[in-house]
């Protein structure tokens, strides 16, 4: 657990997920982290959206937010391209809406200037 990290809400600070749950990591277009379990502080809402514009152009998918502080935090995708089809059912945190609370270091870092271990689903 060299790399454990827990994920927190960049509002509010409340804890959404850790790294012993990331599946995926997404840097070029979406700029997510994957995870197949959160918190009971993630809610989902019940209707599906559809992406009109950006990386999820003519994706559904249900929006995650902070139960602390509503905050959008991700999605969870319902269908999609095939280029992104194996996100499909995980829960994906936009790395610009959370924070890295670092186990080893002890310190708060921005999300996107964490780099963890590869991790892949697509194969």
């Amino acid at each position: 657990p060299e790399d454990c990290a827990v994920f927190q809400c960049r509002g509010c600070w409340a804890v959404l997920g850790d790294s012993l749950h990331l599946c995926a990591q997404e840097e070029r277009r979406l700029s997510i982290l994957a995870c197949f379990r959160v918190t009971n502080d993630v809610a989902w809402e019940d209707s599906l959206m559809i992406g009109l514009e950006g990386a999820l152009l003519g994706c559904a998918y249900n929006a995650l937010s902070c139960r602390s502080c509503g905050l959008i935090v991700g999605f969870i995708l319902y269908s999609a391209s095939s280029d992104l089809a194996y996100l499909r059912g995980f829960f994906c945190f936009f790395k610009d809406s959370i924070l890295c609370y670092l186990l080893k270091n002890q310190i708060i870092i921005e999300a996107s200037k964490v780099h963890f271990p590869a991790v892949t689903l697509k194969e």
